[in-house]
C-alpha cells in the first residue's frame, strides 16, 4: 500500500468503483484526509475525462476540469469487471480493504456476483458505501429504486426546487451540483461511521445513501413547517421565510446579504446606516414585526445599500454586523481570506506547463490536516504498480493487458 501519512485516514484503504460526481466526491473527501483511494475504472475510463472543460493550452486533454476537480489524491487503475480476470483483481483488492465505493444503479453488482453480500464473504469487515438517487432495497425499498437519477432530480424530488426561486410560482435549480454533493459528503460521514464500529467489532456493514433523501434532510426546514404551521413552503426570492432582514440587497455595483434578524443585530445595522429611526418604530423595533412587515425592512435598507458600492458597504459594515458582498469567482480567487485558508489550490495537469487551480479542502484539523498532493490520475496511471502489489509479475500483467482484463 502507498503511504500517504498527512492525514487521519493514513492506512484505509478505500477501493473507488465510483463515476460523475456524487461518488468521486465521496471518496475524494476520504483521499484528501490521508485514505488510500484505489479508483477502479472501466477501460474506456470514468465518462467525465471527457467532459472537459478543457483548457485551450492543453496538449495531452487526458482529463478536463469536471474530473480534475472530483478525483485528486488518488490512484487509477482500469480493469474490465465483467471478465473473470477483472473480478478476481477486484477480489484480491478487496481482501486487504477497508472500504468500498459504488454509485451504479440498484443491482448492478449483484449481477457481476460482486454485491455486497459476495465482498462480505471474502472480507467481513468491509464497508460498502453506495449512492444511489432513491437508496438501495438492503435499507429500505424506494417504489423508485430501479430509477435513474442525476443533481436535478434529487434537487427537485427532495423539496429543494420548490423553495428556491424568484417568486412563488418559479421553481429554480440551485447552481452547484447539491443533489450530487450533498449525498457525497453524507456518504463519506457514513462510512467514517462505520469504519469506526468496523474497529470496533470486527464487522462491516452496508452504508446506504439516497441522492433525494441527502436533498430532503438539506431542505429540512420545510418538514417542520409543514409539521407545526400546516404550510407548504414555496420559492421565497432572496429573503428568509421567518426571520428579516435576512438575504439580498442590491448594490450600487452588485449584490450583498445582510444577517440582521435579532434585535441587538437590527439596532446596530440602523445606527450604522444612519437610521435610528426605525430602532424604535413599532413596525420594525422587533423581530416579529419586522417578519410582519418584511417589505418595509427590505425597503428602507435596500434604499441605503443601492447608494453604496459593495466595496464601501464592505468598509462600513464588514466585520460589524453579519454581512458578506455577493462574490464571483474572480473575486474568490482574489480574496485573502480564501488565500489563508488555501481553498484554491494550484496542482500540476498533465498536458500543461503549469499549474491549474481546483477548490481546497474545506476540513481544518490541527493534528492531521490532509493534503492535496496529487493531481487527478491519468487513466490506469497505476494499473502496473497495484498489480505488482498483488502480487502479479510483469509477464502476467502483459497478458492480463493483452487480454483487455486492464487497462
Amino acid at each position: 500500500m502507498a503511504a500517504t501519512g498527512f492525514g487521519a485516514l493514513d492506512g484505509i484503504r478505500v477501493i473507488d468503483l465510483t463515476q460523475m460526481l456524487a461518488g468521486p466526491f465521496c471518496t475524494q473527501l476520504l483521499a484528501d484526509q490521508g485514505a488510500e483511494v484505489i479508483k477502479i475504472e472501466p477501460l474506456e475510463g470514468d465518462n467525465t475525462r471527457t467532459s472537459g472543460p478543457f483548457h485551450a493550452d492543453d496538449r495531452l486533454r487526458a482529463f478536463g476540469g469536471y474530473y480534475a476537480s472530483v478525483n485528486r489524491n488518488k490512484r487509477s487503475i482500469a480493469i474490465d469487471l465483467k471478465t473473470e480476470e477483472g473480478k478476481k483483481i477486484l477480489l484480491d483488492l478487496i481482501a486487504s480493504a477497508d472500504v468500498l465505493v459504488e454509485n451504479y444503479r440498484a443491482g448492478v453488482m449483484d449481477r457481476l456476483g460482486l454485491g455486497y453480500e459476495a465482498l462480505r464473504a471474502r472480507n467481513p469487515r468491509l464497508v460498502y458505501g453506495a449512492i444511489r438517487g432513491f437508496g438501495d432495497p438492503r435499507t429500505g425499498a424506494s417504489p423508485y429504486a430501479d430509477w435513474p437519477a442525476f443533481d436535478v432530480v434529487a434537487q427537485a424530488m427532495g423539496g429543494l426546487m420548490q423553495i428556491t426561486g424568484p417568486d412563488r410560482d418559479t421553481p429554480i435549480k440551485v447552481g452547484p451540483g447539491v443533489g450530487d454533493l450533498m449525498p457525497a459528503a453524507m456518504c463519506a460521514f457514513g462510512i467514517l461511521a462505520a469504519v469506526v464500529h468496523a474497529g470496533k467489532t470486527g464487522r462491516g456493514q452496508f452504508v446506504d445513501v439516497s441522492m433525494v433523501d441527502s436533498v430532503l434532510s438539506l431542505c429540512e426546514r420545510i418538514v417542520h413547517q409543514h409539521a407545526f404551521q400546516n404550510v407548504v413552503p414555496h420559492p421565497e426570492g432572496n429573503r428568509h421565510p421567518l426571520i428579516a432582514p435576512f438575504g439580498l440587497f442590491r448594490a450600487a455595483d452588485g449584490w450583498v446579504t445582510i444577517a440582521c434578524h435579532t434585535d441587538a443585530w437590527w439596532a446596530l445595522l440602523c445606527r450604522l446606516i444612519g437610521r435610528g429611526d426605525l430602532i424604535d418604530d413599532p413596525r420594525t423595533a422587533t423581530s416579529p414585526a419586522r417578519v410582519a412587515h418584511r417589505d418595509l425592512v427590505y425597503d428602507e435598507i435596500g434604499a441605503f445599500t443601492a447608494t453604496k458600492t459593495k466595496a464601501e458597504l464592505l468598509a462600513l459594515l464588514g466585520g460589524k454586523v453579519p454581512f458578506g458582498p455577493v462574490y464571483d469567482v474572480a473575486d474568490i480567487v482574489a480574496d485573502p481570506h480564501f488565500k489563508a485558508r488555501d481553498m484554491v489550490v494550484a496542482l500540476p495537469h498533465p498536458g500543461l506547463d503549469r499549474p491549474i487551480a481546483v477548490a481546497g479542502i474545506p476540513i481544518k484539523m490541527t493534528e492531521t490536516p490532509g493534503a492535496v498532493t496529487r493531481h487527478a490520475p491519468l487513466l490506469g496511471q497505476d494499473t502496473d504498480a497495484i498489480l505488482a502489489e498483488l502480487g502479479r509479475s510483469p509477464e502476467r500483467i502483459a497478458a492480463l493487458r493483452s487480454a483487455k482484463a486492464v487497462g
